[in-house]
């Protein structure tokens, strides 16, 4: 019985030293990694926006800003944010959201207003910022994108 304690003993040991080992290493490599790199010449993404809650209408437009700022992505980016159900709201004249729209814009984020949401909540486009593109619908526009390889986000 004392043999095979010892032997158990043993291995315990023995594996602990290398979880020990393999975590060091890990560690080691942790501070290496900078993150995937960028080989795409283009990369595609659309932002969902379809809730009215001003945290997730904040953290869509810094989401897309983050983003940007991605300097493996410099120059290699496509963005959209489609708007529809309450994230509407972030478009209507008067929203605290317009400078930072108008800077997505401005960085070349095209930024549309789903029709069907207009429509369905009988919202005249007067009521918006005139600077929004339009789409039919919010979700074919992400059916559309998604199977011509773009990357859906819904923060």
């Amino acid at each position: 019985m004392k043999k095979h304690t010892l032997i158990l003993l043993t291995f315990l040991a023995i594996s602990g030293i290398m979880a020990r080992a393999n975590a060091q290493q890990t560690l080691d490599q942790n501070k290496l990694y900078q993150g995937a790199v960028a080989k795409e010449q283009i990369y595609k993404v659309i932002y969902q926006m379809d809730n009215a809650s001003p945290e997730i209408i904040k953290k869509t437009i810094r989401n897309i800003n983050n983003l940007l700022k991605d300097p493996r992505l410099k120059g290699k980016l496509q963005v959209e944010l489609v708007a529809f159900s309450g994230g509407t709201d972030a478009y209507r004249k008067g929203s605290e959201y317009e400078a930072a729209i108008k800077g997505l814009i401005s960085q070349g984020v095209i930024v549309a207003q789903c029709l069907n949401t207009l429509e369905e909540r009988k919202i005249d486009k007067s009521e918006l910022y005139d600077f929004l593109a339009y789409v039919p619908t919010g979700n074919g526009e992400l059916v559309i994108r998604a199977n011509d390889g773009w990357t859906i986000i819904k923060p």
